[in-house]
């Protein structure tokens, strides 16, 4: 369980958790030829060819970016950021999503976050790197900041930046969700553990 009433700032992944994705990872990963078990970030980092790294990022580009064209709000996403301004807690977003991408779906679904760091700002999750970055610009200790996400990958790098996590199943549990300090169903949970310890 997180420690709602130390908290001083909430930091939240994107697609799943704030906004709808149907990025279909699995044709990304044939169109790439990359085996469907590996992290594409990571293979494409790995690839020795220069040329055929810019192709590569050119195809999850063209992803990402239709897919930030359908993108809708979370249900609950505009109440917990009313129930945030309200407590008066900052808020940011890391993602390992591209900042072209990122920036049509915070613009199209009205998301009122300024601080929103991509995988082209610093090394993507589960590397904690984003994650402290911003602990340091906001002058916070890491474990007074709450980072909220829907996949394994969140939790990894809310735990290696020593901050505590949430983790959003949507309805459906996953068999990594222990490892996170906090597992919700809908986003309204956390806007009721803020309105009540506020």
């Amino acid at each position: 369980m997180i420690d709602v009433l130390s908290l001083k700032g909430i930091i939240f992944d994107l697609d799943g958790t704030l906004v709808t994705s149907s990025l279909d990872f699995r044709l990304i990963r044939e169109e790439l030829n990359c085996p469907q078990q590996q992290d594409l970030l990571v293979f494409v980092a790995q690839l020795t060819c220069p040329k055929a790294q810019v192709q590569a990022n050119k195809i999850i580009a063209r992803h990402e970016y239709q897919d930030a064209q359908s993108a809708k709000p979370m249900a609950g996403m505009t109440p917990l950021f009313d129930a945030l301004e309200s407590a008066r807690l900052p808020s940011a977003i890391v993602t390992r999503n591209s900042q072209v991408a990122s920036t049509v779906k915070i613009s199209n679904t009205r998301i009122p976050v300024q601080l929103v760091l991509t995988r082209e700002d610093y090394p993507p999750k589960p590397a904690p790197d984003a994650l402290l970055a911003i602990a340091e610009l906001w002058q916070l200790e890491p474990a007074s900041l709450l980072y909220v996400g829907d996949y394994l990958y969140d939790i990894q790098a809310a735990h290696n930046a020593g901050m505590q996590s949430c983790f959003i199943n949507h309805g459906h549990s996953k068999d990594y969700q222990h490892q996170a300090d906090l597992v919700i169903s809908h986003l309204a949970e956390l806007t009721v553990l803020l309105t009540q310890a506020r």
